[in-house]
């Protein structure tokens, strides 16, 4: 073999060590991706904190913060003037996160 040959199999085999590395970083890295994807995917997703729920109380609408069951805001709306949907969803509580949601759905309730 000449001196040339002896360079372009060098280079060559450099080369093929090199993508061999490159190639198996990639699969280890792809891997640890999936297992840390499945991971978060077994997690139980947490529930959404309770800023303020909008439900019946007494025959009208009543705020409640966090989940005390004392409203420290009652609606002046006679509940039986709602629509059947909105009684429904009313009964079950309907979860409010900014006092700009709040106002919203007081406002489309009024209406």
């Amino acid at each position: 073999m000449s001196s040339a040959d002896k360079k372009i199999y060098l280079i060559l085999m450099i080369a093929l060590t090199v993508s061999g590395f490159i190639v198996i970083c990639t699969l280890g890295q792809s891997m640890h991706r999936e297992r840390l994807a499945a991971k978060i995917s077994d997690m139980p997703a947490e529930p959404p904190a309770i800023v303020s729920m909008i439900r019946e109380y007494n025959g009208r609408i009543g705020v409640f913060k966090g989940g005390s069951q004392t409203p420290y805001r009652i609606i002046d709306y006679d509940f039986s003037l709602l629509s059947d949907y909105d009684k429904e969803q009313l009964r079950e509580g309907v979860i409010i996160e900014t006092d700009s949601e709040l106002q919203q759905f007081i406002e489309d309730i009024a209406s």
